[in-house]
């Protein structure tokens, strides 16, 4: 089966990008240096194609009270103008996937999946229509999405932004979003990010998205600008403690033992797919007394763990890691992993199989790096 690829394609391979399978789509993995990409969204900015992503629009009078059926979370007490992450779980308390919800209007929403699972959300949310006044439409196909992520970001959109709108820019709050012009382009804006870095994302339509990234992209020089690829974007996401799907994250795995209970509502009144499985789940203490722990990991050597290695703790297997590269930023290696409870207390002392030998990766909080401001 051919990948798909984005409407920036051609600009990414122009840019001498490296490309890698993801979810389907042919991304771009790095355009040079992973290493000064990373860097360069650490201190200054990066921009990203991540149009892969998907998009589906929720419209209608019981537009949130039907999200509250689907979604774990209670997404008929979002502001307009605000985001709200949240989970699409199963009727066994997996998860499905975990996405950002955009409330537009008093009954608009924006619903923005993960890549490799947005025409199964799509789908879901679509059969899932009946006895609501609601219409779903997946709108993946005809939008780019665009991410300026960088403690410079804020710098380089305010210039570009339309008259009368730069405090609009400059006074988004995180997890907020707004219609905005951006060189002359309209798009939805939202300061969103997956990086642990201040930053924006920016939705817009597929024949605007190559005028509007060159026009970032140019804005963006004097500030220390320049693209950054998937490899990048996974680094700093680890780096920020956050999950995956298909690493920390799966259609098998609770949100109790991902950390993610607090994302689920069980006072709204609306009942959704799992509702009951996880309701038993948080009453048994799944992820704090009982079951498996997602857990951040140091290594106290230099050698990097990586997805798949086996942990044990006192010669017994106790779990197995999740995500694990060496940090660019912190100077040593970084994993995340689910252990046993038992063995997720902060201080405890794992080994770690790597390819045959024991090495020593200590239990500490997430995330591994925060933003100073």
């Amino acid at each position: 089966m051919t990948a798909q690829q984005t409407v920036l394609h051609d600009v990414h391979a122009a840019l001498g990008a490296s490309f890698t399978d993801f979810g389907g789509w042919d991304m771009p993995l790095k355009y040079g240096s992973e290493l000064a990409e990373h860097k360069a969204v650490r201190e200054a900015a990066g921009v990203f194609d991540l149009s892969h992503m998907g998009e589906v629009r929720v419209t209608g009078p019981d537009a949130g009270k039907f999200l509250n059926s689907v979604l774990a979370g209670n997404l008929a007490v979002i502001k307009v103008g605000k985001a709200k992450y949240s989970l699409m779980t199963n009727a066994e308390g997996g998860i499905v996937d975990d996405l950002i919800t955009y409330r537009l209007g008093e009954e608009e929403y924006l619903v923005v999946p993960n890549a490799g699972n947005a025409k199964t959300v799509a789908g879901i949310l679509a059969e899932s229509v009946e006895g609501f006044d609601v219409t779903v439409k997946d709108e993946s196909a005809d939008t780019s999405l665009v991410a300026v992520q960088g403690p410079n970001a804020e710098a380089i959109l305010v210039p570009l932004a339309g008259e009368g709108q730069a405090e609009t820019v400059s006074g988004m709050g995180y997890y907020a979003a707004a219609p905005v012009t951006i060189a002359g382009i309209d798009i939805l804006l939202a300061r969103t990010g997956y990086t642990g870095e201040d930053g924006f994302e920016l939705y817009v339509a597929n024949d605007k998205a190559a005028e509007l990234w060159n026009a970032v992209l140019e804005a963006g020089k004097e500030q220390g600008l320049i693209p950054c690829g998937l490899a990048a974007r996974d680094s700093l996401r680890l780096e920020a403690g956050m999950p995956l799907y298909g690493n920390e994250l799966s259609a098998t795995g609770s949100p109790f033992e991902a950390g993610l209970g607090p994302v689920i509502s069980f006072k709204k009144e609306e009942s959704f797919p799992g509702r009951e499985a996880l309701e038993a789940a948080k009453e048994a203490g799944l992820g704090t007394t009982s079951g498996r722990k997602l857990v951040g990991l140091k290594g106290q050597g230099r050698r990097a763990a990586r997805g798949g290695y086996a942990i044990s703790l006192d010669g017994q297997e106790v779990g197995a890691v999740t995500s694990g590269q060496p940090s660019p930023t912190l100077g040593y290696p970084v994993a995340m992993a689910y252990v046993d409870v038992a063995a997720a207390e902060l201080g405890t002392v794992l080994d770690v199989d790597l390819r045959g030998k024991a090495e020593k990766f200590e239990v500490i909080e997430l995330p591994f790096y925060s933003r100073k401001n």
